[in-house]
Order: C-alpha cells, then structure tokens, then sequence
C-alpha cells in the first residue's frame, strides 16, 4: 500500500501540472505580428500578469519550433533579448528588420519566441514542487510595400478543391492561394449533404501556394458541397466567410 505521503507526492505534482496548464504569466500584447518592411522598428508589448517577476527571453526563427536562441537565423534584431519583468509591469520589445535579402513581391513569415522562467521556489524539504517555463511563439508577416491587394481581401480570393486523403481513407480540402498574401485559418467546414464536416485545428496557406486540410469523417466527396471557414486578420480576429468547393 503507498504510503500517505507518496500520495500527497503524487497529489501535489497533478496539482502543478493543473496550475502550469493556466499558461505564462508574461503574455503577448497580440496574436501575430506584421512587420512593414519600410519601417524602421515595430514595437510589441509583453506584460506580466501575475504578482511575481519573470525572467524573460525573446528570439525569432524561420520556422524551426525546436531552435534555440543561439541558433536564430531570422533577419531580425530584438532588443533587449533577456530581461527581467517585475509583476504587473510591462515591456516594450523592439523589433528591427536587419535588411537582408527577402522576396520583394510577397510576404515572408517568421516566429517571435517568448519564453517565461518564474523564480526558483523557496527551498523547503517537506514540501514537492514542479516548475515551469513557458514558451508563448507567435508569427511575424514581413510585408514589402507596394504589394498588389490587400491583406483583408486575400481570405476571399482563396479557391478551394476536394481531394483524396494522402491516406487514401477520405477527402480532405485543398487550398490555393492566388495572392502575395499568408491566409490563416481558425476553422474549416465542409457543407453537403446536410451534414457539415469539420477541421477546427485550421493552418496556414503560403503566398501563390496551396496547402492540404484533413476533415473529421469526410469519407464520401457530398455533392454540391460548398466550404466555410474562419480567416484571421492582421489583428487577430476571426473573419467567417462562405465558399463554392470544386469536387
């Protein structure tokens, strides 16, 4: 039989694993940055929500989750890279574009890394304890001026086509972007036959590309189906719009 304080152990650990599922303290003042390229600096703002300070670090990548701060290749510059947030306080982070080389007629996307390392908990041998550091990563559009459209027509003009599952069990919906535009996506529906399919993990579809969607138990192409979806703006909110699916 365990012991009672193998079970308050165990007790305690589900009980850090609850708490650290509440997310960083220090969050993100947005869901995505766009970054002019014509602009010298964007600025973004983190703020520490909770009463505690933080140590905080900041790098980019190209789309590599895994890479390290030392290992960033993103032509930007952050600063300050590593800084410490006293609770309930704020931080502007400058953003500044290096001038590398990057496509002049469509948008390019990076990842902006915030992690969030809380203060060590004060030593105590009769007490267990889990922490936790929290990694916030969101997308940054570097957007060269002068491009055809703009970015809040591009969800509209994307086509979109049934087709096989790469495992050949269903159809999933493909996507094809026409303009110099990234389009996110929160949700995807398929419409037909009175019965609607859904994909609510959504993605991304890349400047003049395309890219493939599974749909939850779509195992038959319906006829006269027709999609809806959820694109999200420069600003991070959701826009619902309607559209004809090509079998």
């Amino acid at each position: 039989m365990k012991s009672i304080r193998q079970i308050a152990c165990g007790l305690g650990v589900v009980a850090a694993l609850l708490a650290g599922s509440a997310g960083a303290s220090v969050t993100v003042g947005g869901t995505r940055v766009v970054y002019p390229l014509e602009n010298r600096e964007v600025t973004v703002k983190l703020t520490n929500d909770r009463t505690d300070p933080s140590l905080v670090q900041v790098w980019m990548d190209q789309g590599n989750a895994a890479a390290k701060p030392g290992e960033a290749s993103a032509p930007f510059v952050l600063t300050p890279p590593i800084f410490r947030m006293d609770g309930g306080k704020s931080q502007t982070l400058r953003m500044m574009y290096t001038g590398d080389a990057l496509p002049q007629d469509r948008e390019s996307v990076f990842w902006l890394n915030v992690l969030d390392v809380p203060p060590k908990v004060a030593k105590d041998s009769d007490v267990n304890t889990l922490q936790f550091a929290f990694r916030t990563r969101i997308k940054v559009f570097a957007r060269p001026k002068g491009l055809p459209g703009t970015a809040d027509d591009a969800p509209a003009k994307v086509t979109w086509k049934l087709v096989p599952a790469a495992d050949n069990k269903g159809y999933e919906v493909k996507a094809t972007n026409p303009t110099a535009y990234y389009v996110s996506f929160s949700r995807i529906e398929v419409m037909g036959a009175g019965q609607t399919y859904t994909n609510d993990v959504g993605g991304m579809v890349e400047p003049r590309g395309s890219a493939q969607f599974p749909i939850k138990n779509l195992k038959t192409a319906p006829a006269n189906a027709h999609v809806k979806f959820s694109s999200i703006s420069d600003f991070g909110g959701a826009v619902p719009l309607d559209a004809p699916l090509a079998p």
